[in-house]
């Protein structure tokens, strides 16, 4: 049995408007890349996974590049059972759980595809699944966004985010947003996508280059 999120609303408001202030305090720079949100839409957001800061940075971005954009009705994070087990308050900011290799798996990924039937609902998933370094070249995605967006029956917009860090001249570290709008869950295919991210991903990652090019 999987562990449902219980989010409380004006919660998530005043965190996103705290976690905006503090970051802003903590990171030299966060410059966002932005996309077109489509009106009338959930939206699936889906990150590189390589830093504690993910699941903030995530939510800086939901507030600043699609809250503005079109009203933030819900913000849903799929986080490990044993996590939840040990926080149990996270369901109260939008977390729900997921236990890999459990069969409750496709439960937690129905659950998913139901919050993301909603309208200004905002999901997000790490589709590598694991941890990676930040310099990595290759996105590889595991299938579970497969299965969560086969089942969307309402209007989904697909958004990747490549968030990268630098430090260059400061002793603080930069944060860079590199959204792409990946389109939505009636023309999805998950090998086009999968090809999407990678060829924005190593585009995102040479244009922070600032004096070096590779072959």
């Amino acid at each position: 049995m999987i562990i449902k999120a219980k989010q409380i609303p004006w919660l998530i408001r005043a965190t996103g408007k705290f976690l905006s202030w503090f970051l802003r305090r903590r990171f030299n720079k966060l410059r966002i890349s932005e996309v077109d949100i489509r009106p009338d839409h959930s939206c699936l957001l889906m990150c590189n996974h390589f830093s504690f800061w993910d699941g903030f940075w995530a939510a800086y971005l939901c507030w600043n590049a699609i809250h503005k954009k079109q009203e933030l009705k819900g913000f849903y994070i799929m986080v490990l059972k044993k996590q939840m087990e040990m926080n149990p308050w996270l369901k109260y900011f939008g977390c729900f759980s997921v236990a890999p290799g459990t069969t409750t798996v496709n439960e937690s990924l129905a659950y998913a595809s139901e919050l993301l039937n909603t309208p200004g609902n905002v999901v997000l998933m790490y589709p590598q699944g694991n941890l990676e370094s930040n310099h990595v070249r290759l996105i590889v995605m595991k299938d579970g966004i497969n299965h969560i967006v086969s089942k969307i029956k309402g209007d989904c917009q697909l958004i990747w985010s490549s968030n990268l860090i630098e430090y260059f001249e400061s002793l603080r570290p930069s944060v860079f947003f590199h959204m792409l709008d990946c389109g939505t869950n009636h023309d999805f295919k998950f090998e086009t996508l999968g090809e999407q991210i990678n060829a924005h991903h190593k585009a995102a990652v040479k244009k922070q280059f600032r004096f070096t090019f590779e072959d």
